[in-house]
């Protein structure tokens, strides 16, 4: 049974809530009837021939009922922040082929385009027809920051869905219907997909958090109002909670998993205080391998696996395989540090009409007499005998700094043990004259630092001791909830040029 068989079962056979929005509870009938007129309007208005709908992201009933409404009519979805400049929403819409707008907006800005308006369809009707399905038909895409300040698309089939969920199913991670679970993420964010789909797949609820309030006590306050018992966050939101840590005591979560940027030791041991009753996993993943593809189960009571501070990303999941290549792709032994490249069912086909970074991304290479293609994820690693990988952070984030080679995570590990439970980030910018330098962004009051870098001196070398120093109340961080280093390099140099 395929992924969209097995949602139109789970809507049709549960009787319980399916979304939470806003404080508002929808049924599965709810839902069901609002995906059904979707579906109708896009059977209408929409030519067969147009594959690609562009869909306005709002934290509504009406926007997860038109992703499940497009899947059925054997369409994708490319989601669009309505929050996000338009005209970078328009170089979306034109790399997409997009003719078509789905928007619950009141307003819209998009009126160029054939428009459908979600909530202002009517009918009753909870009937859901899978027509034109293919595993090869595109799920969504994607579009992520590129290099040249032009986004790029990544696009994920069904099949490459099916692979993830089965690897997911794998990780025996079970969801029921009973279940209160969490979707933190925008919808331009892969990591929301999983904590809508799972949910919908196993009958359970899905707790979405409040458009218009800081995301971190949102998520406190959905998860305490709630009772949650699964929740997928990124690592960034445990720094920001971990003032109320001593307050925190989510005795139903069961599972408590984190993804999209590195999870750190110290936190996860604090933060395991507060869900006592929960499994901790580590997982990693590009957008290029479905959302992601790796596991790691922190052990409460024992030894875990890290380096500098920096929990391990664990083992391959069951439809994905891991190699460490050097600089020319040649695979390295256990114990290598490289670059680690993704293969399997799990990944794309590829950016959207990019051949290009295609070339630059993916390669060959023949392993046991079988040549596969593998995805280059630029994430410095290395895996043990064991196969579980250590995470070292970017190798974009590895650089020069006076001839020497500096590690960004080792000088955060090194700096977190001195300032105790502060969050920190290191960063390399290009100061006026070329040059790198070490700036550090500290998440506190403002404080006099002299006595923290002369004891950092006896620990590291002069070269990797930070020439900059900025003190946030908050640091920034993207919509997704993750650390925005590139906000911060902007403030930095702004400060100090």
């Amino acid at each position: 049974m395929t992924i969209l068989e097995q949602i139109v079962s789970s809507i049709k056979d549960n009787a319980n809530n399916a979304f939470c929005i806003e404080d508002t509870l929808y049924t599965y009938k709810e839902f069901a009837i609002c995906v059904s007129k979707i579906q109708r309007a896009i059977q209408k208005h929409i030519n067969i021939t147009d594959l690609n709908v562009g869909l306005i992201a709002n934290n509504d009933l009406e926007t997860y009922a038109s992703i499940i409404a497009l899947w059925l009519e054997g369409k994708a979805y490319v989601p669009l922040n309505p929050e996000t400049p338009k005209n970078r929403n328009l170089n979306v819409i034109k790399q997409s082929d997009i003719h078509t707008i789905i928007d619950s907006s009141e307003n819209t800005d998009y009126e160029q385009f054939l428009l459908i308006n979600s909530k202002k369809l009517i009918g009753n009707d909870d009937t859901l027809t899978i027509s034109n399905y293919s595993e090869d038909n595109l799920a969504y895409i994607f579009f992520t920051s590129g290099t040249t300040g032009n986004p790029k698309g990544v696009q994920i089939t069904h099949k490459n869905l099916n692979y993830f969920m089965q690897a997911f199913e794998d990780l025996k991670y079970p969801i029921e219907s009973s279940d209160r679970c969490l979707q933190m993420f925008d919808l331009t964010f892969d990591l929301s997909v999983v904590s809508y789909l799972a949910p919908l797949l196993k009958g359970a609820c899905i707790y979405t958090l409040g458009s218009n309030n800081i995301k971190y006590l949102e998520v406190l306050k959905v998860m305490t109002r709630h009772r949650l018992t699964f929740s997928l966050m990124v690592p960034s939101v445990l720094h920001s909670l971990r003032p109320y840590f001593s307050k925190i005591h989510f005795e139903n979560l069961k599972y408590s998993m984190f993804c999209g940027e590195a999870l750190h030791l110290d936190i996860t041991e604090a933060w395991s205080k507060c869900v006592p009753n929960a499994i901790i996993a580590n997982v990693y993943g590009p957008t290029e391998c479905t959302i992601y593809c790796t596991n790691y189960t922190y052990n409460p009571n024992g030894f875990n696996k890290s380096h500098n501070g920096i929990l391990s990303i664990g083992k391959e999941m069951t439809t994905t395989e891991t190699i460490i290549v050097d600089f020319e792709n040649n695979p390295l032994p256990n114990n290598h540090l490289g670059e680690l490249c993704l293969s399997g069912p799990q990944l794309t086909r590829g950016y959207w009409k990019n051949d290009d970074i295609n070339k630059k991304a993916f390669f060959n290479v023949t392993i046991n007499n079988e040549q596969k293609r593998f995805y280059k994820t630029g994430d410095l690693c290395k895996k043990d005998t064991e196969g579980d990988i250590t995470y070292l952070g970017r190798i974009d984030f590895q650089a020069k700094v006076q001839g020497y080679r500096v590690e960004l995570s080792e000088i955060e590990f090194h700096v977190k043990k001195i300032l105790s439970e502060l969050n920190v980030v290191a960063i390399i910018f290009e100061n006026k004259i070329g040059n790198n330098e070490i700036a550090l962004a500290i998440e506190s009051p403002k404080f006099k630092t002299k006595k923290f870098l002369d004891e950092l001196r006896t620990i590291l070398p002069d070269y990797m001791i930070p020439s900059k120093i900025a003190f946030f109340l908050k640091l920034p961080l993207n919509v997704n909830g993750k650390i925005n280093r590139n906000e911060m390099i902007k403030i930095i140099k702004e400060k100090y040029e």
